[in-house]
């Protein structure tokens, strides 16, 4: 099986494929916009028989400038899209064996849009629910 961290590099490696952005496997204490940090937020083991595949779920936060930026808003919008050169979804997607850590990975939800708070700064940001299938 592949571990967890095998499997977070290869979503943040899908990611670096999106020409500027920065991704990370750790909160950076003082973020540089474009980045995507990439954090295990649950799993279920033993999804078919005999060891045969677990199930884990990511969630990515995408940080992409200070809140209430125009120039933010605009990139956020080329992030969140379901397709096109700044696509989250699609730069996790095009490699969906994660570097054959995994057997699938799909981008499923986009969690949240608009402001996040990372210390005491507000950011303009999007959370993304990822999920892997790993054997």
């Amino acid at each position: 099986m592949a571990t967890i961290n095998q499997i977070r590099q290869g979503i943040i490696d899908n990611l670096t494929t999106i020409y500027g952005l920065r991704a990370a496997a750790v909160v950076p204490e003082t973020p540089n916009p474009p980045v995507a940090i990439v954090e295990l937020s649950s799993g279920a083991y033993d999804t078919t028989f005999g060891r045969g595949l677990d199930s884990w779920q990511f969630t990515v936060t995408l940080i992409v400038g200070r809140s209430d930026n125009r120039a933010a808003q605009i990139s956020l919008d080329e992030f969140v899209a379901s397709s096109g050169d700044r696509s989250v979804k699609q730069a996790i997607e095009s490699n969906k064996t994660l570097g054959g850590f995994a057997s699938d990975c799909r981008v499923t939800n986009l969690n949240s849009y608009g402001q996040i708070t990372l210390g005491d700064t507000t950011y303009s940001g999007a959370e993304f629910a990822v999920s892997v299938w790993a054997n």
